[in-house]
């Protein structure tokens, strides 16, 4: 097998006169797999022999065979702003409008909460802290995985477009702007970073004290749903915190409608992860969503072995399409994909976790069993489209209802 198990970046364009779009990041080449089908065979019966033949394949491989890049999923700013000399720079109306839109849509505003107290960590591009959103902001802790700097920078953008989602406190109001951030830099200037690099940044958010890391990004699936190599790999890495009790919530990926290569990302497809899908501004299926597949499969590779509730994929879906972003360069965007919809999710977890501290890691349990709680509320508690019934493999359990959500860790108070 060659170096070409990767993600390929999806570049969605708005076609505006006023707006100007920045050179797209250069095309990464995915791994085509052959499409093979075969009516005999079954993966829910073949279901337990697979299994045992997966735990002994563990057991015996030791030699690497690919790197698995990831990259930042379709970060697609366009600067949008108004302002002169007198009044200063102010975002432009459509990007005041969908913040509005999307704050309504997931009931941001119906629960009085910051994220106070609670630790996330975004691994991503990095984070320019001098924009006027951000005024104010203390980031706890950084580290560089990819250039060894002291201090925080971001030469891609990504990563501070997904933190102003989270923390802004200015024209953009993040969803939790209260937390405790911790920031990792694991992708490099062009949106790219080595899996082994990534599993190395998360294993340092749950090192910090992370109560919940946030990967707007993700790689193609292994050909086997487990990690050939010595390498440690993203999967393992969040497998590990979540072992702990840390919620780890990933993008679902930008390759639906005709790119779809068949299920979510990894580490999204990773069971006890908080897999995130997109909708638009008026609630429906954004087109540029992956789509997962939770049947279970032995053909088209890679193999997947059959999901079930509440762990199907997507969990649920978040804005993604037009969604207001801050820019590194001090300017404001519209953006779309699965990245801004991780990072609405991230924020809702940590708002729960503000008002049910006894959930985070450092809680009264610290191990997987808060989380499974978690997503089985987010499976009741999610908007599903009309007459949807149970998980829709677009649409995961249904929209995030942040104020639904909390409202079914405290039945007594709703």
């Amino acid at each position: 097998m060659d170096n070409k198990n990767f993600w390929e970046n999806a570049e969605h364009q708005h076609q505006s006169p006023h707006v100007v779009a920045p050179q797209p990041l250069p095309p990464i080449p995915s791994l085509n797999q052959a499409d093979v089908q075969d009516a005999n065979l079954h993966p829910t019966a073949m279901k337990p022999q697979l299994d045992e033949d997966i735990q002994t394949a563990k057991k015996i491989v030791s030699f690497s065979i690919t790197l698995i890049m990831i990259v930042s999923l379709a970060y697609t700013g366009f600067i949008l702003f108004d302002g002169d000399a007198l009044t200063g720079y102010r975002p432009g109306d459509a990007a005041l409008e969908s913040q509005e839109v999307y704050r309504d849509l997931i009931q941001v505003d119906e629960v009085n909460l910051n994220g106070a107290g609670v630790t996330v960590c975004i691994v991503d591009s990095g984070l320019n802290p001098d924009h006027q959103d951000l005024d104010g902001l203390t980031i706890s802790k950084w580290q560089d995985f990819v250039g060894g700097a002291n201090s925080p920078y971001d030469d891609h953008g990504h990563g501070t477009s997904m933190a102003g989602i989270l923390v802004a406190d200015g024209w953009m109001k993040g969803i939790a702007p209260k937390v405790e951030l911790l920031v990792a830099k694991a992708l490099a200037e062009n949106g790219t970073g080595d899996d082994t690099v990534v599993a190395e940044a998360i294993d340092w958010c749950a090192e910090n004290g992370a109560d919940i890391i946030s990967l707007s990004l993700g790689g193609a699936p292994g050909i086997l749903p487990f990690n050939f190599g010595t390498g440690r790999s993203s999967a393992q890495a969040a497998e590990d915190a979540m072992e702990s009790g840390i919620f780890v919530i990933a993008a679902a990926g930008n390759d639906g409608g005709s790119d779809d290569d068949g299920d979510v990302a990894t580490p999204c497809s990773e069971t006890a992860v908080i897999c995130v899908g997109g909708v638009t501004q008026s609630g429906t299926h954004w087109e540029g969503s992956s789509v997962g597949d939770n049947n279970g499969r032995i053909w088209p590779l890679p193999i997947l072995t059959p999901r079930s509730d509440p762990h199907k994929k997507p969990e649920l879906v978040a804005p993604a399409e037009s969604v207001a972003v801050i820019n590194k360069e001090g300017t404001w965007s519209l953006s779309d994909g699965t990245s801004a919809a991780t990072v609405y999710v991230t924020g809702a977890i940590a708002l729960l976790l503000q008002n049910n501290p006894e959930l985070a890691a450092n809680g009264t349990q610290d191990n997987i069993a808060n989380i499974n709680q978690v997503k089985e509320w987010i499976e009741q508690t999610s908007l599903p489209r009309p007459s949807q019934e149970g998980h829709d493999d677009e649409y995961g359990y249904g929209l995030l209802q942040i104020k639904a959500l909390i409202d079914a860790a405290n039945p007594e108070d709703s």
